[in-house]
């Protein structure tokens, strides 16, 4: 295995604990897992992740991300890992790190033993009202039982992500194909939409199924191909290929 598939590789499986450290904790009540990490670890995206995204869907006394990073680490610490871990809790959207120390190179994938490797843990503690949420059982690499946003409010966490976000993140736009490749994924909730566009643009017309697909489209139209690329591609599994602009148009028409 090549040292970028296997930092991947490595990088899934200690999500995957963390996400059993938080059902440990408690915190998969309050939070609903979303984004790209959820989409893999739920529907198979082929696409590995960096991040662990969550809405904080239950009640805010519930909530408590300083008190679960440090049991996750007491969590890996008993298991003989060298874990680091910071919090930024300013704004709504709060960030955690857990920084790895030496497992990039127990594993061979690095020759230098100082080397860590991060996970990052989002939490939006104001996320737009709307979302449904479900729960399922999961085996990937451990067992767990995932509380997180339904499809169709995934779809909308993902369009929220491809109209609102400032910047080109090419694994939005891949994660956008693989929903729109799948004729039984469900419409996105367009309640939970359109709370989260006007988030970032209170006067914006509201978004309806008839014009979703047109405004991403134009969005989509702007993009430069070769950056969604470079940022994706570090990321798929296998000798996965990134669609076409061409071929994301015609899949929202």
């Amino acid at each position: 295995m090549n040292p970028l598939a296997g930092r991947n590789v490595l990088r899934e499986y200690l999500q995957a604990r963390i996400l059993e450290a938080l059902q440990r904790a408690g915190a998969m009540s309050p939070l609903a897992f979303q984004g790209g990490t959820a989409l893999r670890f739920l529907y198979g995206l082929p696409r590995y992740s960096e991040d662990l995204d969550f809405a904080l869907e239950g009640p805010p006394e519930s909530y408590d991300l300083h008190g679960w990073i440090a049991a996750i680490r007491r969590q890996f610490r008993r298991e003989g890992y060298e874990v680091a871990g910071s919090l930024r809790d300013r704004g709504n959207v709060h960030a955690g790190w857990l920084r790895f120390r030496g497992v990039l190179h127990d594993t061979r994938l690095s020759p230098h033993r100082d080397q860590a490797l991060g996970v990052r843990i989002d939490v939006d503690t104001n996320p737009p009202v709307g979302a449904v949420t479900a729960t399922r059982l999961v085996r990937r690499h451990v067992s767990l039982r995932i509380h997180h946003h339904d499809r169709a409010s995934l779809l909308a966490g993902k369009l929220r992500a491809v109209l609102c976000r400032p910047w080109t993140k090419g694994r939005d736009i891949y994660d956008l194909a693989w929903y729109l490749s799948d004729p039984n994924w469900p419409a996105p909730n367009l309640a939970l939409l359109n709370a989260a566009v006007r988030q970032s643009s209170p006067e914006a017309d509201p978004l309806t199924a008839c014009t979703w697909r047109d405004m991403v489209a134009m969005r989509v139209k702007r993009l430069c191909w070769e950056e969604v690329t470079a940022d994706v591609r570090p990321f798929l599994e296998g000798t996965g290929q990134v669609v076409g602009k061409a071929e994301l148009l015609e899949l929202l028409e």
